[in-house]
């Protein structure tokens, strides 16, 4: 506990240092003599919504709707405000529940989605009039395994209804000049068939995977002949690269595009004949790409942040018109951080696949042999590791951790082909792939498993559960937050919200082969006696989306398990805690200081199981010793 208040003293050192705006709950619109008017807040929302998740002005700018989000829930409601007058403080014209995702055709006209027990599977039309408000439903989906929400062209000609499900998708349109016209289809869905659709100058641009191993490409089909016999091909990646989105401009598209080592690429290709394709590189720390999307105000260039989890982000701009990438803010503010490099590895997995590797260390590789080594991993959904920039993880570097990153099958990295190769019948691909990352970097001298951990979060703790049963000599200590580590017994129990939804992903018990792959990996099935890492596992306890039973489950059987081995075995005990949260915040608490508390407890668990003095700690015996000695401390 000690431990835990130094770090949190540190931790909100660190955020003041990167909090170039302070947070608030508020929106604020600029006149033109600069005056600022709040026009939302998130209270307006009732009681207990208390945070803000999406924003959309209509066309015109005269309403806005926004979801505000319920403390320590999922639960969103949407409140809409009506801007005309631009009275100092607005009232909520109207409120409406459960609403995910949302889109205004026109300045009275709102498409919006609706959330229940984590399934989406309705589009409702708002439209306002003289006599009032009607709503209308324009969508339901039959099929549990997809989900749907609601988009807009970035031109905001087209309001999209967007289906998905784990192998297909399918999408509907609604063109904002009629907007009261029923929703026509692009593509009936067809088994392994994902597209998305954008739209400009009358013509669709479809992301779709019919490219080569079934990966992404650009393709053109005229507005009013939208199916698949229409698609005619533009731009496939280059092959040994892969894209990972799409940004629509006035006369170029924009594509991010990782390489075999996950190195990120702009490449941009311009619409009308002759094509024209140019690649910008990026800075080579670039390991998170996030758009910045701002309507219509300038359709020739698009801005995005470009960060890694130790390096800020940094706002670049590419104009079309120019066919120049640039970086448009001030960087020198970010000069005095400390140095670090970023090194892109490859581990060969147990069937000689190569499985990318990102490491983030400050002295050369050279020198990391009695460096702390984090691990992360996520591996599932065909979904990226999360790469963002994090206070945290600065704090880790500069304390001389290293960070690896491992980029295993199942994830999104590498494609739709890389997801594939890791679900489903192939989940243990993913684990082979991690205990391969871990062993090549113990091999080339990075860290050693006395000083080694690894983190999950959600779903990714299915590897991280599994290796621990397989591999436990690798690791040290394990932080699990909002564990899924019953996957058999969650995947047997139709009831649960998400079980129908996922069976593309996991496999369905009810076939014999899938049940016993399950059984096979399953973190909760294949605890054995034997000398685990310590755990520290962070759960909630009204959290929907991991049933709480299974991660009681798996902590009891594991306590069970160690106790076991340690009577056979004198060694010392490995801590297994469960830290229970109240609430059902799944991603994480919303509010900045239990987001605090919960880093800086993982932290000090960290220092703690892998025997390091905090580094204050360090530096108070440093100045004792000086004192004694009569030598000043430079500070």
């Amino acid at each position: 506990r000690d431990q835990e208040q130094r770090f949190k003293r540190r931790l909100r050192s660190v955020h003041r240092k990167f909090a170039d705006v302070p947070e608030n709950s508020e929106q604020c619109l600029h006149t033109d003599e600069q005056e600022m008017l709040e026009v939302f807040n998130a209270d307006w929302g009732g009681g207990g919504y208390g945070t803000i998740q999406r924003v959309r002005l209509s066309p015109s700018e005269t309403m806005l709707a926004v979801t505000v989000k319920k403390d320590h829930h999922e639960e969103t409601r949407c409140v809409l405000v009506h801007l005309g007058g631009l009275v100092l403080r607005q009232k909520a014209l109207l409120v409406l529940d459960n609403v995910l995702s949302f889109e205004w055709a026109t300045d009275d006209i709102l498409f919006y989605s609706t959330q229940e027990t984590l399934r989406c599977l309705h589009v409702f039309r708002l439209h306002r009039s003289d006599s009032g408000v009607q709503t209308t439903l324009v969508y339901e989906e039959k099929d549990p395994e997809f989900f749907v929400e609601v988009s807009r062209s970035r031109d905001q000609r087209l309001v999209t209804i967007n289906c998905s499900s784990k192998i297909s998708s399918e999408v509907w349109f609604v063109d904002s000049k009629t907007p009261l016209s029923f929703p026509t289809l692009i593509q009936s869905r067809q088994p392994g068939l994902l597209y998305h659709v954008e739209h400009s100058d009358n013509c669709l641009f479809i992301l779709a995977n019919t490219g080569a191993n079934q990966e992404y490409q650009l393709l053109r089909a005229p507005l009013a002949s939208p199916s698949k016999p229409h698609w005619v091909p533009l731009f496939s990646a280059v092959p040994g690269t892969v894209i990972k989105d799409m940004e629509l401009l006035q006369d170029h598209c924009v594509f991010t595009v990782k390489d075999s080592q996950c190195r990120l690429q702009i490449q941009t290709l311009s619409t009308q004949e002759p094509y024209q394709l140019n690649t910008h590189k990026l800075p080579h720390w670039a390991c998170d790409l996030s758009p910045q999307r701002v309507g219509t105000v300038d359709r020739g260039s698009f801005g995005f942040l470009l960060s890694s989890p130790v390096h800020p982000p940094v706002h670049y701009l590419y104009s079309s018109r120019e066919q120049k990438l640039s970086v448009t803010e001030d960087n020198t503010k970010y000069m005095s951080l400390t140095e670090f490099n970023t090194t892109r590895l490859q581990a060969a997995s147990q069937d000689g696949t190569m499985v990318p590797l990102t490491l983030l260390h400050i002295p050369a590789l050279s020198e990391l042999h009695k460096a702390p080594l984090l691990l992360h991993v996520y591996g599932v959904y065909g979904v990226d590791l999360n790469m963002a920039f994090s206070p945290e993880k600065r704090l880790l570097l500069e304390d001389g951790w290293a960070l690896a990153y491992c980029h295993v099958r199942g994830g999104g990295e590498r494609g739709l082909a890389w997801h594939r190769a890791g679900s489903v019948l192939q989940k243990r691909r993913g684990v082979e792939d991690l205990a391969a990352c871990i062993q090549t970097l113990h091999h080339l001298g990075v860290s050693h498993p006395a000083l080694t951990a690894l983190t999950a979060r959600s779903a990714g703790a299915v590897l991280a559960g599994a290796l621990c049963n397989h591999n436990p000599q690798l690791l040290k200590a394990v932080i699990l937050q909002a564990p899924f580590l019953d996957v058999l017994g969650t995947m047997q129990d139709p009831s649960l919200p998400l079980t129908v939804e996922e069976g593309g992903e996991w496999g369905d018990p009810r076939i014999r082969e899938h049940m016993d792959n399950i059984a096979s990996y399953c973190p909760c099935h294949n605890i054995i006696p034997q000398l685990y890492p310590s755990m520290l596992i962070t759960a909630y306890s009204e959290d929907r989306r991991v049933p709480l039973s299974g991660v009681m489950k798996y902590v009891e059987r594991l306590k069970k398990a160690i106790q076991m081995y340690i009577t056979r075995v004198a060694a010392r005990v490995p801590a297994v805690i469960l830290d229970l949260q109240p609430g059902g915040d799944h991603f994480g608490p919303e509010d900045f200081h239990l987001s605090l508390n919960e880093s800086a407890r993982q932290l000090a668990f960290l220092y703690a199981e892998l025997g390091l003095d905090h580094p204050q700690t360090r530096r108070r015996q440093k100045e004792k010793s000086n004192n004694l000695t009569g030598k000043s401390h430079k500070p």
